[in-house]
């Protein structure tokens, strides 16, 4: 029966009891009966309050209880309500952040076809953590080559691991395994953010990118002008092979040690300076560190330092760019002087340069396509010191590359890629590339 009902016959009850007195005493027995029921009705509504009063009471509580937890955690609460699964991973990846990239390439050799290949070159997943509106995890982690294991030559091996920390407005803090600031590729090297299929040589086989070191840093920047110096990890001429003839790919490549038990007896220093405005950047660094490690065989205490200059002017459809890296390697002659008649000695010098120009030729959205042409020299064993007259190996003729292909990007982050590359010393070099990229953020 319903509350309007209820009321009616209420009201029936009373109106028949006072106008009909033959009706009276059923009236009144009715009457008692609808008063007992809506008395029991009340009853039972003022139990159903109570109760929920005390499972308000006892979810203020709870609410309490878990705001109190995430101000003495880092890790933030989980939602009430929330399943265990979610609760535990809810907090964590809302302070998460997942990146990466990667690339394949294929590569049709001009003058010996079996060399040419396809090769997935690399695979980078990073992972991110902000702990605050200040503190932050950055790492990245990479595989080359499709497959690492100790049968085949690809690789995995951790990019970078730092926290980074703002002390000021105007001044950070990193410490970890980062990349060193040098170059114009050296820290923004993923596919989508430079021209050819592969990198350009003076950034690699000159500047060892992806280079990065051990230690601690402070940056900052200030009215354009972005400043970082820190103390990191250096390189170990004890890892040098006389024998074989990848040291001459790269020679800093075949002497870095990328936190891996690295010695650390000699530790290095670097400043970088990059001033920049709208469409413009123009930028130095220097990298100095002592080699010997405290290692036998490695006298004279030998030094490696490593510097570059850069620019790069981007205006509408232009992109211009130009470089320049010198490295020496002092106090190398002694350890070269003990290994007379080793194919590959210690180069004490090293440089190359290049300059690139490119062209926003057709754009339609976020598609574009991007012409480009390069040119480099570059030397990696321009001489070599502690070898007698006449006997030893010779310094190696400098290199000259030219590049030329187009970027077509189907958005921002995808690119496909084809060059040109013809090399004037090494021409069984020259070859044709293919290549796909992609960044993800």
């Amino acid at each position: 029966m319903t509350h309007r009902n209820r009321i009616a016959g209420f009201c029936f009850a009373t109106f028949a009891a006072v106008s009909t007195p033959a009706f009276a005493d059923s009236a009144t027995d009715a009457l008692a009966k609808q008063v007992d029921e809506l008395a029991k009705q009340v009853k039972a509504l003022q139990e159903q309050v109570k109760h929920l009063q005390s499972q308000n009471e006892a979810l203020a509580n709870q609410m309490e209880g878990e705001t109190a937890n995430a101000q003495a955690s880092p890790v933030p609460a989980p939602a009430a309500g929330a399943v265990a699964a979610s609760s535990t991973s809810g907090g964590v990846l809302s302070r998460a952040s997942l990146f990466g990239y990667g690339e394949i390439n294929y590569s049709h050799y001009d003058h010996d076809a079996s060399a040419t290949q396809m090769d997935l070159r690399r695979a980078v997943f990073g992972i991110g953590y902000r702990f605050n509106d200040r503190t932050r995890f950055v790492s990245e982690f990479e595989v080359e080559h499709a497959i690492a294991s100790a049968d085949d030559e690809g690789e995995f091996e951790v990019e970078q691991f730092y926290i980074d920390h703002r002390l000021a407005s105007v001044v950070s803090l990193k410490a970890g395994l980062f990349l060193i600031p040098m170059g114009l590729l050296n820290e923004s090297h993923e596919p989508t953010r430079y021209f050819g299929v592969e990198r350009n040589f003076v950034e690699t086989a000159i500047i060892p990118s992806t280079w990065r070191e051990g230690g601690a840093a402070l940056y900052g920047d200030v009215a354009g002008l972005r400043w970082d110096v820190g103390v990191t990890t250096g390189f170990n001429l004890s890892n040098w092979d006389f024998t074989s003839d990848e040291a001459t790919e790269s020679p800093l490549g075949a002497i870095h040690q990328e936190l891996q038990l690295a010695r650390a007896s000699d530790l290095a220093q670097y400043v970088a300076l990059n001033y920049n405005v709208p469409g413009l950047n123009v930028g130095a660094s220097v990298f100095t560190g002592g080699a010997g490690q405290s290692q036998p065989g490695i006298e004279d205490h030998p030094r490696v330092t490593l510097w570059e200059t850069h620019t790069r002017w981007t205006h509408g459809p232009f992109d211009l760019s130009a470089m320049y890296a010198r490295g020496v390697i002092g106090g190398a002659g002694s350890t070269n002087a003990v290994n007379i008649g080793q194919p590959f000695p210690i180069p004490d010098s090293f440089y190359g340069w290049c300059a690139q120009g490119a062209y926003r030729a057709w754009q339609s959205g976020e598609r574009s396509l991007w012409p480009f042409a390069r040119y480099e020299r570059f030397n990696t064993a321009a001489s070599y010191p502690g070898q007698p007259e006449g006997l030893g190996t010779e310094a190696l003729p400098t290199e000259t590359v030219n590049t030329y292909g187009a970027n077509f990007y189907l958005n921002p982050n995808v690119v496909l890629k084809a060059d040109y590359q013809s090399f004037h010393v090494d021409r069984d070099r020259d070859r044709f590339d293919l290549g796909i990229g992609l960044m993800f953020y």
